[in-house]
């Protein structure tokens, strides 16, 4: 089974996961060709090459030409805008999912329903394609199931519709649920709510809700996605594409387990 790995040593982003599945092996041509059929005008695509502390990655920025009138888009602007492109039908179904996903969250932030929320930043045409992009490129890669490392929790502020939030802002955290976090002394926005709300979407997780460990896989390739943000640590994402090796090793029956080292129980006769 071919998976992917979302290595989220600097957080995670919209831009990042396109910048990191271009690199790992998407055809930029084919890709660009896929997200075309989403048909939403007023933006334009630049993929160049990014060095962050010597590691070379991809840096994609979605630009847009003139200000976006459906900036405050609902839930349903955005179901009519998916369902109307040309998309394959996964595509279209990831895609929505992962806006349903920021709805509910940001539902439970502002006491609403997921069909009366203003998507603000989200709702604006870049943040559309970043996600409908990343759905493409997981399909055009052929990754089977995403995995996901430990999410850098930090501190800081940032600038909303809603005011001044702290980092990870309300409904980006209210994604987060199920993620392992760790402490990160970075005072930015390390994680967006596109990035995690396509982790919340994708990332495999456990019958208990929990997001589920990296199995055992053959690295094939390795990519990189820029992000915007520098700091002291290379603002990237790295995404490893494998195959599943195959189940885990099972404990024989009759052992225990010492520090980790499995030991031979004696049977009683």
């Amino acid at each position: 089974m071919k998976i992917g790995y979302f290595d989220c040593f600097s957080g995670i982003s919209g831009d990042m996961i396109l910048g990191s599945l271009l690199h790992a092996g998407v055809d930029a041509e084919q890709w660009q060709a896929e997200l075309a059929k989403l048909n939403v005008p007023g933006y334009e695509l630049k993929i160049g090459t990014a060095v962050k502390e010597g590691i070379s990655a991809v840096d994609v920025d979605v630009v847009l030409l003139d200000q976006d009138q459906g900036h405050g888009r609902h839930l349903d602007d955005i179901e009519t805008i998916i369902k109307s492109s040309g998309l394959s039908g996964n595509v279209q179904s990831r895609a929505l999912s992962a806006f349903i996903l920021l709805a509910e969250a940001e539902a439970r932030i502002h006491a609403m329903t997921p069909d009366t929320i203003h998507f603000h930043e989200v709702g604006a045409i870049d943040a559309i394609v970043d996600i409908v992009g990343a759905c493409i490129g997981i399909e055009l890669l052929g990754l089977e199931k995403i995995y996901a490392s430990a999410l850098p929790l930090n501190r800081g502020w940032v600038e909303c519709a809603h005011g001044t939030m702290p980092v990870p802002a309300p409904a980006t955290l209210e994604l987060l649920a199920g993620f392992p976090l760790r402490p990160d002394d970075r005072v930015k926005e390390l994680i967006t709510p596109t990035g995690a709300a396509l982790l919340a979407e994708f990332a495999e997780r456990t019958t208990e809700g929990d997001i589920a460990p990296l199995p055992p896989m053959t690295l094939k390739s390795v990519g990189y996605g820029a992000g915007k943000r520098d700091s002291w640590i290379p603002n990237l994402l790295r995404l490893m594409v494998g195959e599943t090796i195959g189940s885990p090793l099972k404990r024989p029956a009759g052992t225990r387990r010492i520090e980790g080292i499995p030991v031979r129980t004696r049977r009683r006769r």
